[in-house]
């Protein structure tokens, strides 16, 4: 977003409209601990005792299953990620497990009563270990456990799923939020094929916390994405080099605008919502890249067999080219089936895979150069049409393929539910090894795309993600970010969960909104522009957003030609009065780095 109005001070923040009050020192008033306790209450085990956590109370068999209590002298520690935010639920693991043996059937675990109903419109917080033993071993060793909290009347509203191997302990973390008042709430614990035992340690469900999330944030980055910046004047010499001419630098007044941010957040755009003036004005004024929606896929450029046009794609790519918004290429292939054109699923090994061929060479050769970055082949991990028909390496070899034509662009991969804990096809982990396979293979895999259409979403769980994705050290981008709620309130709570948890990470190099006006987007009830052009909570809350993380200063140079603030990275225009009412404007950037930035103005 290019930003030149006058922020009037150098803290930024107090021009933001959007964020929670929280005290940056790290206090809090006696309000918050109170709050901080309600959060911290264990839903499950609203009432019992701390002894009484470990056993079977309140546990029942689902479907066929036999219940035993246990204990494990060696608890796994607690998370790294729990620990870091004060405030939050969580609680050291007390070694105290249930078994569930003898299922006969996937469906088949265990079930515990929620005993304090939840609350409607509240976020709450799965969490707690599971493990597996006996029986056979999954494809890698691992098992899927899912914890689905279902309310009385059998409907599932959300919970969490993770990999779990025999002999470990894996944490599980998931969300969910119900909409009315419940007749009544439960856990069901299931997952792994029948023969496997399921282990689980302290289950807990807890509201949100979502002003000590949020304080802890700001804090996060403040740290991640801020630099300590002085800019040192030195006098200008008059032209004959008389010094009692030169122009004293000393007291002059300075004003520093931030014009880019280092992080971009763009959108998605598409041929039919360009053709509303109020789509483009809000797209140019706020965003800073831009993603085709459907245009450049394959089933539009080539619907028919041989039929390819790139007129849509152009006309939309000439638009952002005008307003100067870099686009990001998506998508060259997609893995899902059903989202592979007729004629393509028609085609023989053979044909397909010149077809294959002829789709890179067409799309890479015209646009080469051109694309920062591109998403090669579509939800890997959800889809396999390609790799099923044309042997393992195909993924690699589009990868591959696009860099010798085009080296210049980032490469990603890109999918869904990544960051959700909820979708055993689609674990942090699986999607690393599915890196790191690539990469094996020989493919330049530049970038990770996680796409971010969520719903009812939990910091911890989406930062937990992102640090796995971060052991790989590529860069990682929100790439099709959507929240969904009729309640407007929540929705701009959940975009603004989601924009922070993103913002804060250090792996995290830019953010892409899947659409943002109503009428032209993909899902429902996610709109930040209203259909009459007028913002909705979620849009004042995004645009606060923006006016919080660009950082503006004014003041004065000091008695020694220094002035000093602290600002986000990205690229900034000083203007420093100049006597006789003019004005000496220079550019710097402000790059990542742990010491103070000192930058010689040259004048």
């Amino acid at each position: 977003m290019k930003l030149m109005a006058d922020g009037g001070n150098s803290t930024e923040e107090q021009a933001a409209t959007s964020a929670v009050n929280v005290m940056d020192d790290g206090s809090s008033s006696e309000e918050e601990e109170e709050e901080a306790a309600v959060h911290a209450v264990n839903l499950l085990w609203f009432g019992c005792t701390e002894e009484a956590e470990g056993d079977l109370t309140g546990w029942t068999p689902a479907g066929s299953s036999t219940l035993t209590a246990h204990s494990d002298p060696a608890p796994p520690p607690l998370s790294a990620t729990a620990e870091d935010v004060p405030g939050e639920c969580k609680q050291k693991p007390s070694g105290r497990y249930v078994l569930a043996a003898h299922r006969a059937d996937e469906k088949d675990g265990l079930s515990r009563e929620i005993t304090q109903a939840p609350k409607p419109k509240v976020t709450y917080r799965v969490a707690g270990w599971v493990s597996v033993e006996g029986g056979p071993a999954g494809a890698d060793g691992s098992h899927p456990v899912h914890v689905v909290v279902r309310t009385g009347d059998g409907c599932a509203v959300g919970g969490g799923v993770v990999l779990a191997e025999p002999g470990k302990w894996a944490e599980i973390k998931g969300a969910f939020r119900v909409d009315e008042h419940p007749r009544g709430a439960e856990v069901y614990v299931h997952g792994p094929p029948a023969g496997v035992d399921i282990k689980v340690m302290d289950l807990r469900v807890c509201a949100v916390n979502r002003v000590a999330r949020l304080r802890h944030l700001r804090k996060k980055t403040d740290k991640v994405r801020k630099r300590d910046v002085v800019l040192k004047f030195k006098p200008r010499s008059s032209a004959d080099g008389n010094d009692a001419e030169a122009v004293s630098v000393n007291g002059a007044s300075i004003r520093v605008v931030q014009v880019d941010n280092a992080v971009p957040i763009g959108a998605c755009i598409s041929k039919s919502a360009v053709q509303n003036p109020a789509f483009v004005d809000f797209f140019a004024k706020h965003f800073d890249w831009a993603v085709l929606e459907n245009e450049l896929k394959w089933y539009y450029t080539e619907a028919i067999q041989g039929q390819v046009s790139y007129a849509d794609a152009d006309e939309l790519i000439a638009l952002c080219d005008r307003h100067k918004k870099p686009v990001r290429g998506h998508c060259i292939f997609w893995a899902v089936e059903n989202s592979v054109q007729p004629w393509v699923r028609a085609l023989n090994g053979c044909q397909l895979k010149a077809a294959v061929e002829s789709r890179i060479k067409s799309l890479v050769s015209r646009y080469s150069g051109r694309f920062p970055c591109y998403e090669v082949n579509n939800e890997m991990l959800h889809g396999s049409f390609f790799r099923q028909r044309l042997g393992d390496d195909i993924d690699a070899h589009m990868f591959r393929e696009t860099a010798a034509i085009d080296p210049a662009p980032a490469l990603f991969v890109n999918d869904y539910n990544v960051e959700n804990a909820n979708d055993p096809n689609a674990t942090p982990e699986k999607y690393v090894a599915l890196i790191t396979d690539l990469q094996k293979r020989g493919a330049s895999v530049g970038g990770i795309g996680v796409q971010g259409h969520v719903t009812h979403p939990v910091g911890d769980v989406i930062c937990d993600a992102l640090d796995k994705l971060a052991t790989t050290e590529l860069p990682v981008w929100i790439t099709e970010l959507d929240v969904s709620a009729a309640d407007e309130a929540l929705r701009a709570d959940d975009l603004e969960t989601v924009l922070r948890e993103a913002f804060a990470h250090p792996a995290v190099e830019g953010i892409m909104l899947w659409g943002f006006m109503q009428g032209h987007m993909w899902r429902a009830n996610g709109q930040l522009l209203n259909a009459d052009g007028s913002l909705s909570e979620a849009g004042r809350r995004y645009v606060g957003l923006r006016t919080e993380w660009t950082s503006h200063a004014r003041g004065t140079v000091d008695g020694n030609g220094n002035f000093k603030f602290r600002g986000f990275h990205g690229k900034y225009v000083v203007e420093l009065a100049a006597g006789a009412g003019g004005k000496v404007r220079r550019t710097f950037d402000v790059q990542k780095g742990d010491a103070p930035l000192v930058l010689d103005m040259n004048l």
